[in-house]
């Protein structure tokens, strides 16, 4: 008889469901999450931002660190019910010895240092409030897809250069040399979404090499190993990373509906049959086949893409126009329901993001109190 599913070893991390938030935009820049700070610079990414303002940066970054995420906001979160933050960080985390990219300009070393001091003390407030950690290398060197969330807008070079992938792995290892002795690290992710157009085999090999240097100091059954889905559909990691040579990996995949022309024309019964019904069925295609837990470690109430990316070009079609504020209200509510009731199939989730300035359908804070989310997630 053939065999249709593949078991799912499990690991003494994996026990619990994971229900968390993404704290995107705080130690990796995105220009559309807080405008403010790159009000009149030409800036479009951290690179550029710390690139243009020299000197100046230092100053407006710290601040940036000390007020955009605190040690209440921890506290808001677990207060919820909320059991699991990702926090996205870049290549530059533990300061100069990056490898020069020309974006850089003429300054070899332009990141902001001290980013490593508030991850540690991100850690410290997390294991104080029983909150789980998944480590996310966000942004390579040489952006590995040509996000502004990679570090780098419109370049995607990261696969190109044999020193950009090394130190990839290097940061990786000294992430998993530093935090292995902390209870509240769940997880490490190798790299967040590498384009569609980086070979398969490439990103393979490198799951793989990334694999061996996190388990050097981070034990399977402590923590979890994750990669993206890299835009790929999930037959094409059938049989990839399996037990027992491989243990506690994770598959991670992240769902939006606002980025294809198909979703930005949708209307919002629409958005809410794919949520329930084509992203319910991948789900259970991904659980029965791929024989390891998965995450879908973003997605949000975000339906149009000009608030997502302030340069984008329209048109634009939000599901919600001409909606009276009830109506509205309704939407988000049965979008969100939607999402979540397929999500919660995965292992875990993690709603893209804590916070933003520009939009309440990202952030997730304000979704929890204008109702569209739940108000406790335990």
């Amino acid at each position: 008889m053939q065999q249709t599913s593949l078991p799912v070893p499990v690991q003494s991390n994996a026990a619990s469901k994971l229900r968390g938030v993404n704290l995107g935009g705080w130690l990796v820049l995105e220009k559309w999450m807080t405008p403010s700070l790159f009000e009149g610079l030409q800036a479009t990414d951290e690179t550029t931002w710390c690139a243009e303002l020299g000197a100046q940066a230092t100053a407006k970054l710290q601040r940036h660190w000390d007020t955009f995420i605190t040690r209440e906001d921890f506290v808001w979160l677990h207060q919820r019910g909320i059991n699991a933050l990702r926090i996205p960080v870049g290549h530059w985390i533990f300061g100069p010895g990056y490898p020069y990219h020309r974006s850089y300009g003429d300054n070899r070393q332009p990141f902001v240092e001290g980013g490593i001091a508030v991850l540690d003390r991100a850690f410290a407030w997390a294991a104080e409030l029983d909150l789980r950690i998944v480590l996310d290398l966000h942004a390579a060197p040489g952006c590995q897809n040509g996000f502004d969330n990679g570090g780098i807008k419109d370049v995607c070079e990261w696969h190109t250069q044999a020193d950009y992938r090394e130190h990839s792995l290097n940061v990786l290892e000294r992430l998993a040399e530093r935090y292995h002795s902390h209870a509240c690290l769940q997880a490490i992710e190798v790299l967040n979404e590498p384009r569609w157009d980086v070979p398969t085999e490439y990103l393979k090999s490198y799951n793989l090499d990334a694999y061996q240097r996190i388990r050097k100091h981070c034990s399977a059954a402590d923590v979890s190993v994750v990669f993206h889905d890299g835009f790929r559909d999930y037959h094409e990691y059938l049989g990839f990373m399996q037990a027992p040579e491989f243990a506690n990996v994770v598959f991670d995949i992240h769902r939006y509906q606002c980025f294809e022309r198909g979703d930005i024309d949708s209307d919002i019964y629409t958005h809410i049959h794919k949520a329930s019904g084509q992203w319910k069925a991948e789900a259970d295609g991904i659980i029965q086949q791929m024989g390891m837990p998965a995450y879908c470690a973003e997605w949000s109430l975000g339906l149009d893409l000009k608030v997502v990316s302030l340069w984008a070009e329209g048109p634009f079609n939000h599901a919600l126009d001409h909606m009276d504020s009830f109506q509205q209200n309704t939407a988000y509510r049965g979008y969100a329901a939607a999402q979540l009731l397929t999500f919660e199939k995965y292992q875990g989730w993690f709603f893209w993001s804590y916070k933003t300035e520009t939009t309440p359908a990202w952030c997730f804070r304000e979704c929890v109190q204008r109702g569209w989310l739940p108000a406790n997630f335990a």
